[in-house]
């Protein structure tokens, strides 16, 4: 997630771009291997069938769009004429946080009707709809500053979809400290030694579970009924099970941002994802962004082996890579399928973090491989 100027925390897309050649020279190998190994990148029975069996009378278009800070060095008009000539039909578009403002001056938009209503007249007179705000962020953070910073974020974003009848918000769940005495996040996924559980309890109890539910309300009121929380390591929400954990103690408006990026190196088969979410109603936004796993380092090291150092990037167990580059075309057509057949109503954002296609390259191989798979959904 990029990160803005305000941000309190490291910007990923910087890392990954700068250490690109690292990348790709330890990606070569896997090139002729196959990409993916058998065990993480396989194709389930469930997907190959999704995919077999799609009948194109009954299935909705959904639009393909894609997310901004990707153009955080374009204005907004170049970069609106960008996507429009890459035929894109939507945008989700950032509004605080770690995507920042680039693109979106949200109070200048929320100070003036008039303002706000001409920024979006920019999108629709070139065909593109905006159909989300995101405000990534960690609004539990024991830094006060950091936590009430990320909290603002969220509440301007909501009074914004208000004002432009937006009706999805994509966030982070954020993490707490494991302790009221923390001054940093402690991502807690395993229960023991038992002060662990202790800690994690009091963090679902006391910080995570009352914030989204003052924050739910708020959004309600506001008119906002969808808060798409991205499951994302280091925040309390990284899976489904979590996302259906705080969605069961704080009510519907909580649902995913269904980032599959996240979920494939944890082994997590896409389509049974989204139609497990699917049947709870409870899909609320896409990104489309693909990962590849280098089975070699996934053998030796595990799949918790994200490079932190130019020097460790050999040995990365996965990374990033644009939508068809980590996984094959017959896979995305089966996720694509698979919202289909759920009903999702949103659209499939382009997150380009690739650091092999970086930036406005990524985004057109992507759109590439979605346009077209979406052509074959629908025999058109």
């Amino acid at each position: 997630m990029k990160s803005s100027g305000k941000s309190f925390g490291v910007d990923r897309r910087e890392f990954l771009a700068a250490t690109g050649t690292g990348l790709l020279a330890a990606s070569m190998p896997n090139v002729a291997k196959g990409g993916t190994s058998s065990a993480l990148g396989a194709l389930s029975k469930s997907a190959t069938e999704s995919a077999a069996q799609a009948s194109p009378g009954s299935l909705r278009k959904i639009p393909i769009g894609v997310f901004d800070p990707v153009y955080e060095k374009l204005s907004l008009d170049e970069m609106l004429d960008r996507v429009s000539a890459l035929g894109l039909e939507a945008m989700e578009i950032g509004t605080g946080g770690y995507p920042g403002t680039g693109h979106c001056p949200i109070d200048e938009l929320l100070a003036d009707a008039g303002k706000a209503k001409a920024w979006k007249k920019k999108f629709e007179g070139r065909g593109i709809h905006v159909a989300t705000l995101s405000c990534h962020g960690n609004p539990v953070h024991p830094d006060d500053k950091h936590a009430a910073h990320d909290r603002e974020s969220f509440r301007k974003t909501v009074l914004l979809a208000e004002r432009l009848d937006v009706p999805v918000i994509v966030g982070f769940s954020g993490c707490p400290g494991g302790t009221p005495t923390d001054t940093q996040p402690n991502w807690i996924t395993y229960r023991w030694p038992p002060e662990y559980a202790e800690m994690q309890d009091w963090q679902w109890k006391e910080k995570v579970v009352p914030y989204w539910k003052e924050a739910a309300k708020f959004a309600r009121e506001h008119g906002v009924h969808r808060i798409a929380l991205e499951m994302h390591p280091n925040f309390v929400v990284y899976n489904p099970r979590t996302l259906m954990k705080l969605r069961e103690a704080v009510g519907e408006e909580i649902g995913a941002n269904c980032d599959l990026s996240h979920l494939f190196w944890q082994g997590c088969d896409p389509v049974e994802v989204i139609h497990f979410l699917g049947k709870q109603k409870a899909v609320f936004h896409a990104h489309m962004k693909d990962t590849v796993l280098f089975p070699e380092n996934v053998e030796k090291y595990g799949v918790l082996n994200f490079a932190s150092q130019l020097a460790d990037l050999p040995q990365a167990s996965e990374t990033f890579r644009a939508v068809g580059y980590g996984h094959g075309a017959s896979l995305w057509k089966s996720v694509v399928k698979a919202y289909m057949d759920i009903g999702y109503e949103g659209i499939l954002s382009i997150e380009n973090e690739d650091p092999i296609l970086p930036g406005s390259v990524g985004v057109e191989r992507a759109a590439w491989v979605l346009k077209n798979v979406r052509s074959e959904l629908l025999g058109s």
